[in-house]
């Protein structure tokens, strides 16, 4: 029996079509070319934004995009809606990309993905730095660092960093970090980020330094002709003519403002041949519109026509149909909008608990290792005292060894608290540099006759190379530059045996007062392996389980040494190969004192002091530190009292002639400190020594300001102790 197709109902007919069309959709991508990988479109679209052409570069990540989706890849499709904010944050259209950003941070609440968090919390920082919320900004960079060492996200860190130091006219540090970008390695960028480095420079010089601003703008200029950086190449050429304005070359400065109008013509002719930058969804809705409207055009053609045909009524239907899913698409899209932006309010909320306890455990972490590392320092002051004090008694040769592997490890366990008290005040913000004068070259010398001890057990020679070109006073923070040294000077003896340790110093160059200073710490020890080179700055890290257990450490020196750079606006460089050493080198900008006296004395010769006859008052509350202490002032023949608190302090300050006070800071009912103001009170004149072991929560400032004269740090050294004595009771006297 013949089929009649005339008798076909139309709704078969539409089903037919539909789903022959959507076979022919299906077998249309099956067939098409495998697109390439994310990365690839990634690096293509990285591309197109350093050349500004964002269209393009959109157009390429909605390529990305589409993958991502095919594959069901989230975290490709959080990378894409990164991309997506990013070039809108180019084209300043800050509110479309939030839009991605805050995309990123629903699907980021559900997948555990470091990178991506790092990305967003880097946007974060943008918008923060873009609403000069500069403060919040930099916390939200610092955050990144420990969060991703990916190298191109922290370079873009660097910058970020940089820029908002030059917004707020902290010139010194953004020059630091604009050098750091010249020097960089990124595998995805190097040539652009240089570019940026350069003109950050020029446009700190133009401040700073007019001079020096075109030597940096040219070398932009160079960077970004042969790289087709058009927006840098604008601004290079700027700034040329602003510089060369200033310091008066206006022949330079005519010749590259014309270069500017040319540069500013050829782009006006070069846009109006393309379309105007469109981001991916206007791109995906306005082919979804332009097909629309082609459809309706063959729907109103074959409507008008008089060759109507039920082939043609069906095709219409089938059509509208599309036309229909399509709307439907729209609606569902924002509808997903609006959950979303509810989703993303519950999200921030959550967010906005979850770093307040974050902050309070850091706070609680804190306050812990503090408490510790003081309540250490008491019974540890008992065991170097009495092992010093053993150490002068005579005794017998098999006694000698034990107690000076005794007093050997009591020295270690308080360098290793020191260095827990160091981290927890950076940690915790508790440190600042200081401003006062200082010989550079005798702090040096200092570092190096304090560590020739150590070399010598080694087998290893220690060298300094100083250049005499540098000012002999500086203003700084002599404390912390020792430490710094101490700690990459003492690192380099305890990896090399049998070789030899150098401290380079050198002067870079002179801007005004500010002198910038070259330090290197060269060694031919053991060498780090490249892998290891990226984490050897981190807390407790030291390479290895193996190196650790034969050279021993806490592993802390280098994380001290990254975090004091830190408060100078300075970063730790490295350079080493395993097996043929290593060098450490960073750069300090230092103000020059070269107007003051330079003939003043370069060694300090410690005065011998004739102590018989003193009669000091010693306030501790702790029994052992009070026979200690006791002790070493009567083998000096000095006669002491012994106040057990803040109250009894007073009454025998007041009623009894003293040539010095020993003044424990840490005691029940009223504290050291306390007890100095009440004693200021009736006698100025008294030396008042603090002899405290120090925490976190103290501030040297304090003790001066209440009355103190000078502060001694438990666990101490007996000739450092007698000499403090000495100073301040015969220095007064005199």
């Amino acid at each position: 029996m013949k089929t009649n197709c005339n008798h076909i109902k139309p709704n078969t007919f539409i089903v037919a079509i539909f789903s022959f069309l959507m076979l022919f959709a299906m077998y249309s991508q099956d067939t098409a070319e495998f697109p390439k990988d994310l990365d690839y479109y990634f690096s293509l679209a990285r591309k197109y934004k350093n050349q500004n052409k964002i269209d393009i570069a959109l157009e390429t990540i909605k390529k990305a995009a589409d993958i991502a989706e095919k594959n069901e890849d989230e975290k490709g499709q959080i990378d894409c809606f990164h991309q997506y904010a990013l070039l809108y944050l180019k084209i300043n259209n800050i509110e479309r990309s939030k839009f991605y950003w805050e995309r990123t941070k629903v699907l980021l609440n559900n997948i555990a993905y470091p990178f991506g968090s790092s990305q967003n919390a880097y946007l974060e920082a943008i918008y923060l730095y873009l609403e000069n919320n500069n403060f919040q900004a930099e916390e939200k960079l610092a955050y990144i660092r420990q969060l991703s060492n990916d190298r191109n996200l922290i370079n873009h860190v660097v910058l970020a960093e940089a820029n908002i130091n030059f917004q707020k006219t902290n010139y010194k540090k953004a020059a630091t970090n604009y050098n750091a970008l010249i020097i960089n390695s990124d595998i995805y960028e190097k040539e652009y980020l240089t570019t940026l480095g350069h003109l950050g420079l020029a446009k700190v010089n133009y401040i700073i330094n007019p001079k020096e601003s075109p030597e940096n703008a040219t070398e932009a200029l160079k960077l970004a002709k042969k790289n087709g950086f058009i927006n840098e190449l604008l601004e290079a050429n700027t700034l040329l003519s602003k510089g060369y304005e200033k310091i008066g070359d206006f022949n330079s400065s005519l010749l590259y403002n014309r270069n500017l109008l040319k540069i500013k013509d050829s782009i006006y002719n070069l846009n109006k041949l393309k379309l105007n930058t469109r981001t991916a969804d206007d791109i995906h809705i306005e082919t979804l519109e332009t097909e629309n409207r082609r459809i309706e055009d063959r729907l109103k053609e074959a409507v008008d026509s008089k060759s109507r045909s039920e082939s043609t009524t069906i095709v219409a239907f089938a059509i509208l149909a599309i036309i229909s899913l399509l709307a439907i698409s729209l609606y569902r899209n924002n509808q997903i909008k609006v959950r979303t932006n509810t989703l993303l309010q519950k999200t921030n909320e959550e967010l906005e608990v979850a770093k307040d306890d974050a902050v309070k455990a850091m706070e609680s972490k804190t306050n812990f290792l503090s408490t510790v590392s003081h309540e250490l320092r008491t019974p540890l002051y008992a065991v170097t005292g009495l092992t010093n004090l053993l150490l002068d008694e005579n005794p017998n040769e098999s006694q000698k060894d034990h107690l000076k592997s005794l007093k050997f490890s009591g020295d270690y366990l308080l360098n290793f608290i020191n260095d827990i008290l160091q981290v927890n005040k950076i940690d915790a913000q508790k440190l600042e540099t200081l401003q006062i004068e200082f010989s550079l070259k005798k702090t040096l010398h200092d570092v190096i006759d304090s560590l020739q001890q150590s070399a010598k057990s080694n087998n290893t020679s220690l060298r300094l190379n100083f250049d005499d070109k540098v000012s002999y006073l500086l203003m700084s923070d002599p404390i912390k530059i020792s430490q710094i040294l101490i700690n990459l000077v003492g690192n380099a003896i305890k990896f090399t045996k049998n070789g030899e340790v150098t401290l380079t110093v050198k002067q870079l160059k002179t801007i005004d007062d500010i002198a910038t200073i070259y330090f290197e710490v060269k060694d031919t020890g053991i060498g780090i392996s490249e892998e290891l080179q990226e984490s050897i700055f981190d807390s407790f890290e030291q390479g290895s389980i193996q190196i650790n257990r034969e050279y021993g450490g806490t592993g802390l020196g280098l994380t001290i040494v990254k975090s004091l750079l830190g408060l100078f606006g300075s970063t730790i460089r490295l350079e080493s190969t395993k097996g043929k050493g290593s060098i450490f080198s960073f750069e300090l900008d230092l103000k020059r004192k070269d107007t003051l006296v330079d003939d003043m004395a370069f060694e300090i010769t410690p005065a011998e002091f004739v102590f018989e006859g003193l009669h000091l008052l010693i306030v501790e509350d702790n029994k052992i530190n009070q026979v200690i202490t006791k002790k070493m002032l009567s083998k000096k023949e000095m006669t002491s009292d012994i106040a057990n608190n803040g109250m009894e302090a007073i009454e025998l300050a007041k009623t009894n002639r003293y040539d010095a006070i020993l003044m424990d800071i840490h005691m029940p009912g009223i504290s050291g400190v306390e007890a100095t103001v009440e004693i200021r009170k009736f006698n100025k004149e008294i030396p008042i020594i603090a002899l405290t072991a120090i925490s976190l929560d103290d501030s040297v400032e304090n003790f001066f300001e209440a009355g103190c004269n000078d502060i001694v740090t438990k666990p101490f050294k007996p000739e450092f102790f007698y000499q403090k004595i000495g100073e301040n009771i015969f220095s007064k006297k005199n």
